[in-house]
């Protein structure tokens, strides 16, 4: 990982943030029996604990690998970083769009004409050499944890990753290559090793690429600058007779995939070049052609998740840059983001403040007359043969199979909102946690493995790791909510909901503070590989390969300003849930495949709008009922992700 190299106050709080721990071994083994227990048969259950008991016995297998885990904590900055980002990025193979990269949806725009549009391009880009600027400057404001263990200092490496990440596709595992920059206010002398910031972006249109250099004689580009060389690149692109290939479209494939189809282009040096240029660029803006749909938040969502597929602005994307600004001519707007360089925050926090920026005042515009004479963008070339046409045509095809497979439902609760929660002295986020499995118990009489991401940043380096939300208590708390015999009363239900979110925010709690299972036993898994033992029974074991299996995979991405985030399912046969809570409502993005029929998102948004009024009605009955105002909700701590 880069070290900085101008230290600055978020340097310092960096240095002295604790090291990630390594959980007591006993502890994540009782843990994990605890999360599969009521997931599995009772047969199964029995054979897998048994061989729990066996890896954690005193001399075992187990207390060997934790030794070794303690030692490699001792000598690196984050002992489990490489891990996971290889386990959770860099060794899955499939395509990052709809499966890997997430998405911030912005509010549809409302652009009179193209240059409209592209007036807001260029206002959007000038933003992003404002943020790079903070970035490389050091000079973004220190992140402080909220709620639980709120005021906590938060690491803030993932920022510098922003714009200076590159996923290169590898055949059996990427590269996240992140490229160290000088502090911009640091002396020239300072580091050889240390890179100039990049000095240009690439614009997409028209499924062509072009690189814009955002730097003229030493001086960035003011925003009348940006607008004439964007409505340069959309003239040439126009032009038919030289348009070339849709390069954009390979990136969309399956990793493997890309990684064969890159060895083919770069036996050219016109397309190594073309690679070049990209691959080392600040960010990639795109601008889309009008997508033809009614633009309501679900349409938005699937247009900044796959484009459309190659008919419409599928082809117009670069997939392995860390941040693609899109800008479509008929308002549908957002960023789409590489995943395995930076957090849901980062993404967030970036995408505020690019919409705050777009409706600053609108002085940003320098006059006219001031705008220099500029060498036109450069057309990314490219040189094709047969072969290469083969395989864009069959990343074409692969893409159009993931488009038609997405069934997205974006769906806001209007009902309440996440003051009503803290009104009932619940945590917005256990609570919707909670609602969440009832939805899924409503649908499938059953629980799974679910993910949570919950951020680890109070560590050096850290990044995330999995609140595991299917509960026992969870179980407990929506078997007699489902319960059509009527045998429990509204006290019971009340009981075990305060149950269900105290274990919750339990979880929440133990996996902001280093005490999660899922790192640690990857760590264990890691640890095993590289002593060269065989595989430990433990991670041979039905349950912990079902465990792995997140049929639902949640993650709450609050924001201050109106947009939303979004992503796909991880597995086949499961659910994205994207959650956005407000004051009087919550927005949830769920995501499925049409391919499996055991999941609709219409059937899973219909049991979690069900759910959240159930919930409500019985927290509501209950308080009218309560004489006595000491049994609230034994005041659960707020979550604190």
């Amino acid at each position: 990982m880069p070290i900085m190299e101008k230290e600055t106050a978020s340097e310092r709080d960096r240095k002295m943030l604790p090291k990630v721990p390594v959980p007591p071994l006993k502890q994540t083994l009782d843990t994990y029996l605890k999360c599969v227990q009521h997931l599995v048969k009772e047969e199964q259950f029995k054979k897998t604990k048994a061989i729990v008991e066996k890896f954690g016995a005193p001399g075992g297998v187990g207390e060997v690998l934790q030794k070794k885990l303690s030692e490699r904590r001792d000598k690196t900055t984050n002992w489990v970083y490489d891990y996971w980002l290889e386990d959770m990025y860099l060794n899955n193979r499939l395509a990052l769009p709809v499966n890997s990269s997430p998405v911030m949806v912005f509010p549809k725009q409302t652009f009179r004409d193209r240059k409209d549009a592209l007036r807001f391009a260029a206002r959007l880009t000038r933003g992003v050499l404002d943020y790079a600027a903070l970035i490389d400057a050091r000079a973004l404001p220190v992140d402080f944890a909220r709620g639980q263990l709120a005021g906590t200092p938060l690491c803030m490496e993932q920022y510098y990753r922003l714009f200076n990440s590159y996923r290169y596709p590898g055949s059996k595992t990427d590269t996240l290559e992140v490229k160290m920059i000088a502090a911009a206010s640091s002396s020239s002398s300072s580091s050889s090793a240390a890179a100039a910031a990049p000095q240009h972006i690439i614009v997409a249109c028209k499924n062509q690429f072009f690189a814009l250099d955002v730097v003229a004689n030493g001086k960035q580009l003011v925003e009348t600058e940006i607008l004439s060389q964007l409505e340069k690149i959309v003239t040439t692109a126009e032009n038919a007779a030289e348009r070339l290939p849709a390069f954009g479209i390979l990136t969309s494939d399956g990793r493997t995939e890309w990684a064969q189809a890159r060895d083919a282009l770069t036996k050219e040096q016109t397309n190594r070049d073309s690679l070049a240029l990209i691959e080392s660029c600040l960010c990639v803006v795109c601008l889309d052609e009008p997508s033809g749909l009614d633009p309501r938040d679900t349409n938005r969502a699937l247009q900044m998740l796959h484009g459309g597929g190659r008919e419409k602005n599928g082809a117009n994307r670069w997939y392995d840059k860390s941040i693609q600004i899109v800008v479509g001519m008929d308002g549908i707007c957002g960023v789409v983001c590489e995943h395995s360089a930076f957090e849901g925050i980062v993404m967030v926090q970036f995408s505020e403040y690019l919409m705050k920026y777009t409706t600053g005042s609108p002085s940003k515009m320098a006059r006219a007359s001031s705008v220099r004479e500029l060498p036109p963008p450069r057309r990314l070339l490219w040189k094709c043969n047969p072969h290469i046409q083969g395989l864009l045509a069959a990343s074409g095809d692969r893409l159009q199979k993931l488009v038609d497979n997405l069934d997205m439902d974006v769906f806001k609760f209007n009902v309440y909102g996440k003051e009503f929660i803290k009104k009932q002295k619940m945590s917005p986020d256990a609570f919707i946690q909670v609602a969440l499995q009832l939805a899924f118990y409503k649908c499938n009489r059953k629980l799974v493995a679910t993910y949570e991401s919950a951020s680890i940043r109070r560590f050096q380096q850290g990044r995330v790791d999995n609140i595991r939300s299917a509960t026992p208590e969870a179980l407990a708390f929506v078997t007699p909510m489902t319960d059509e015999r009527a045998t429990f009363s509204d006290l019971e239900k009340m009981r075990r909901l305060i149950d269900a979110i105290n274990a919750q925010t339990n979880y929440t709690i133990a996996a902001i503070t280093g005490m999660a299972i899922d790192n640690h036993l990857l760590g264990l898994l890691r640890i095993a590989k590289e002593l060269n033992m065989e595989k430990p029974e433990i991670f041979c074991d039905e349950t912990y390969l079902a465990s792995n299996q997140f049929i639902l995979s949640t993650s709450q991405v609050p924001t201050t300003v109106e947009m939303f985030c979004c992503y796909g399912p991880v597995v086949p046969n499961g659910y994205g849930a994207c959650y956005n809570p407000q004051a009087e409502h919550i927005l949830f993005c769920v995501s499925s495949f049409w391919e499996n029929t055991g999941t609709s998102s219409a059937v899973f948004v219909k049991a979690l709008n069900e759910s959240l009024l159930e919930i409500r009605d019985l927290c509501v009955r209950s308080s009218t009922k309560r004489v006595d105002g000491g049994q609230g909700a034994g005041q659960p701590h707020k979550s604190g992700k």
